[in-house]
């Protein structure tokens, strides 16, 4: 009797095995199907999303980083692969899909700003109905893991580097009181451009002090730094809250899209 007990755990085992390898087939060979990057074009500005695979991190202060802030909690995050904008959402762009751009610094290849929260939303809505996919704002997750270079991360201090001056326009960067064309700097390991400094970048969720605590109703995450502030602001883990009412220069946004 105890010799077919264990002859029949062992039949239990290999089925749930072979059942489990069933099961991820298909994830493996849609992960192998997924292009690096997508380019869109709506009324004929063109604009790139990059592939980001999937994967759990640390998400919070980088270890032995002098410069964490309080609210940069360490804590473990699963984020599922998604596309992201290979720049932030330039002026350009904003054209192509809303009535009137109301950034205060114009240039089409420069970042749009001076846009709410719920703005962005409508520009989002806006883009989904033109191109019938679902884009949206990045989630705070989605957008550190992002910027700290996914599965690809070589752990580095700002997105692409340790030196602020290579990724980032800052106050430390021939500073003069404006945003700059996008994608002239070095990118990340995933190829993503400004997301360090030019301007700061609205995020999905609100804010929250902890990963446990009580999400705000006033104030939305941004991420990423601008050109007017110090680099310290710039680091991939730091974190700011934003009222929803108001409208800045400094403050922009970049395009998400699932993994459908």
């Amino acid at each position: 009797m105890k010799k077919w007990g264990n002859e029949d755990m062992a039949m239990r085992l290999k089925r749930r095995y072979i059942i489990y390898l069933l099961l991820l087939l298909p994830l493996a060979i849609q992960a192998q199907k997924v292009p690096a990057s997508h380019t869109f074009t709506v009324n004929g500005v063109r604009f790139k999303m990059n592939f980001v695979q999937g994967g759990t991190f640390m998400m919070g202060a980088l270890p032995n980083d002098a410069l964490a802030d309080a609210d940069e909690v360490r804590h473990k995050v699963r984020v599922y692969s998604f596309y992201i904008g290979e720049t932030e959402v330039t002026q350009a762009l904003w054209e192509a899909v809303m009535p009137k751009n109301r950034s205060k610094q114009k240039g089409a290849d420069r970042p749009v700003e001076y846009v709410t929260w719920e703005q962005c939303q409508e520009f989002v809505a806006r883009l989904n109905r033109l191109t019938g996919k679902h884009f949206r704002l990045p989630t705070e997750a989605e957008w550190e893991y992002a910027a700290r270079g996914g599965r690809k991360s070589k752990g580095y201090l700002y997105a692409g580097s340790n030196n602020p001056d290579e990724v980032a326009y800052t106050l430390t960067y021939d500073f003069d009181d404006h945003h700059k064309s996008v994608g002239r700097l070095k990118p990340n390991e995933l190829g993503l451009y400004d997301m360090s400094g030019n301007v700061w970048e609205f995020c999905q969720d609100w804010y929250k002090k902890t990963p446990t605590g009580k999400s705000s109703s006033s104030f939305h995450v941004i991420r990423g730094g601008s050109y007017d502030c110090d680099a310290r602001y710039s680091r991939v883990t730091n974190r700011f809250m934003y009222d929803v009412r108001r409208r800045r220069m400094e403050v922009g946004f970049r395009l998400v899209l699932s993994i459908q």
